[in-house]
């Protein structure tokens, strides 16, 4: 009998696309991705039955049709280390619908884009096994809370291939630092309407609706549309200092929301939302016995020109 398959012997690989769904051949040396929390469905889809009429009854036989698979996962929310160099997960920021702008030796600023969206290809190994997804994209959140390690979460989707039996490559995780924990230290701004709060719990959601459009000619996946969503526990302060109620009651109100995690050069980043929608706050919130505010907030383009409703900056 051959050795069980360990789940914890994952190998996941990630590289752009030059062309979407052309592979470009992933290595472990160069595009190994530190992951936690994967999850993977490799072969998503439905079945096309055949329906024959008969004489009697019984079951009828069926065609797997619209194959596609789905890796999930988590990258810490590190830079690279040096300023103006992109961080090693910059092929997952890419693939959920995102323009990479360098600045050398200075920033790299990740904002969303309408159209002209790159893709990755994946290779995934399990055991001996390895999965290809190519022509991936996908939707993701950022996570920063209290004495955790901030995480970018992600879905990406891709084409379905039979997988093989292959030899797992060498990795090489170096690139990735080490995260540190969101503190009053190392997390030194939250703000909102420009009011510094405190934060048990934030979330940036970027909602994008990511669909499989397997047709005769064309098998793609495409990013249709997105709806990004703010989420933040706050501690309540008085209304004179912040008031949430009249904010949501006011459809022409803009807030900005500011969240910075990192000191360090090329260690640091901040997401910026300059022109939020506050939402209705439709509860009150106990921790430890002191009122909270779980605060929900819509960014919204900032111009004519869209693509402007955030920035993910690390420095």
């Amino acid at each position: 009998m051959p050795e069980p398959i360990k789940w914890d012997s994952k190998v996941v690989l990630a590289k752009l696309e030059a062309t979407y769904g052309v592979d470009p051949a992933p290595t472990g040396a160069a595009n190994a991705i530190e992951l936690k929390n994967v999850a993977f469905n490799p072969m998503e889809g439905s079945s096309e039955t055949r329906d024959f009429e008969r004489a009697y009854l019984g079951g009828q036989s069926e065609i797997p049709v619209g194959l596609y698979s789905k890796l999930s996962g988590e990258v810490e929310l590190v830079g690279s280390g040096t300023a103006g160099t992109a961080p090693a997960w910059a092929p997952i920021m890419r693939a959920l619908g995102m323009a990479e702008v360098i600045v050398a030796a200075t920033s790299v600023t990740y904002n969303p884009i309408s159209s002209g969206m790159d893709s990755v290809a994946i290779y995934f190994w399990i055991g001996g096994t390895r999965h290809v997804m190519l022509g991936c994209r996908g939707t993701g959140s950022i996570e920063i809370n209290a004495q955790k390690i901030p995480v970018l979460k992600f879905t990406l989707t891709g084409t379905f291939a039979v997988p093989t039996e292959l030899a797992v490559p060498v990795t090489d995780y170096t690139a990735f630092k080490a995260a540190l924990v969101a503190t009053t230290t190392n997390t030194p701004v939250f703000t909102v309407d420009g009011v510094s709060m405190v934060l048990s719990a934030f979330a940036f959601d970027l909602g994008n609706d990511v669909q499989q459009r397997l047709l005769i000619n064309r098998e793609t996946i495409i990013i249709v549309d997105r709806n990004e969503a703010i989420s933040a526990k706050v501690e309540a302060v008085p209304l004179d200092v912040l008031d949430p109620f009249t904010m949501a009651n006011d459809p022409n109100k803009r807030l900005a929301v500011n969240i910075t995690h990192g000191t360090a050069a090329g260690l640091t980043t901040a997401i910026a939302a300059p022109n939020c929608q506050m939402a209705r706050l439709s509860g009150y919130e106990n921790s430890q016995k002191i009122l909270e505010w779980p605060l929900k907030m819509k960014p919204l383009p900032n111009s004519g020109a869209g693509n402007d409703q955030f920035t993910v900056t690390l420095t």
